[in-house]
């Protein structure tokens, strides 16, 4: 059975069937405003213990235009691993569903879900990945470019979760990832050997000038993500040389580059109104980017 769990769990095959699907998808749904129903009598259960704008809209949204349902769960009426058990939950849900997303704290929560529903589930977020953030993103580049391939993509603030993906995907899209992150903010070194035994190239330094050199992509994220609250106050102390600003796309010395951010942003803080609104930003394609994605991965685990 098919799970998405985490990039690195896709052969290259399977990264590029699920993006050419979503392709697909939004061409068949900008031309017709409608797709084909490919998932009439599905329907999804979306378990959540953080919340979320784009995940549960453009799994919803996915969901309808391709003919099934959405059903959300929010973290009062399930209480993962409190109220009941994980595996319970599972077992459970999947008796009624055909697949489930679930958005949670810990990572060992998707995987005992997967383990134990009978039915594909989808990490829609974890502490430690994600995995549909990676793909919309990867997406939306693949649009901007043609073609990924020896690309690279710099990171600049805190080695997080949705870092952890990209660098997960960086060997299936050929893209080398250049990550500039304050010292004791690195990535997981799991990832990024994920990343080096896929033969891409990976930069990590604290300097985020020398990331951005020469980068056709720099990307950026919150600087204290849910659940980092008590954080807070001292990373806003150690974070603000990593803010991504126009004095920094012009480190990078390509007038093309494209700045990421897969919102929600704290503005003036990790990144300047006039870059998130200026020309150089794919912000709101990468928003709009997770619908489609999302409809790629669902038509990809459940009908193909």
């Amino acid at each position: 059975m098919r799970h998405f769990l985490d990039v690195y769990e896709l052969s290259r095959e399977e990264f590029w069937d699920i993006l050419s699907l979503a392709r697909r998808l939004k061409a068949q749904y900008r031309e017709w405003q409608q797709n084909t129903a490919l998932l009439r009598g599905y329907v999804l259960g979306m378990l959540f213990q953080k919340p979320s704008l784009r995940t549960r809209v453009s799994f919803e949204v996915a969901m309808l235009h391709l003919g099934g349902q959405a059903l959300y769960l929010s973290p009062n009426e399930v209480q993962l691993g409190q109220r009941e058990s994980v595996p319970d939950v599972a077992r459970v849900l999947g008796r009624y569903v055909h697949a489930i997303m679930a958005r949670v704290f810990s990572h060992e929560h998707v995987r005992q879900l997967a383990h134990h529903a009978g039915v594909p589930v989808i990490n829609g977020l974890s502490d430690y990945s994600h995995p549909c953030q990676a793909l919309a993103d990867y997406f939306t580049l693949w649009e901007r470019w043609g073609t990924l391939e020896g690309r690279t993509l710099a990171w600049v603030g805190d080695g997080n979760n949705v870092l952890h993906s990209l660098l997960h995907g960086a060997p299936l899209a050929g893209v080398n990832v250049r990550v500039a992150t304050p010292p004791g903010y690195e990535p997981d070194e799991g990832a990024v050997d994920v990343a080096r035994r896929g033969g891409v190239d990976v930069l990590l330094t604290n300097d985020p000038r020398e990331a951005v050199r020469g980068a056709d992509a720099i990307y950026t994220d919150v600087w204290a993500s849910m659940g980092q609250e008590a954080e807070r106050a001292e990373r806003l102390r150690v974070f603000p040389p990593y803010q991504v600003n126009q004095a920094l796309l012009e480190a990078s010395g390509n007038p093309d580059v494209v700045v990421l951010h897969c919102l929600p942003a704290h503005r003036g803080e990790e990144i300047t109104d006039d870059v998130a609104d200026g020309p150089h930003s794919l912000l709101w394609d990468q928003a709009e980017n997770r619908l489609h994605a999302q409809k790629g991965l669902l038509v990809w685990l459940l009908v193909t």
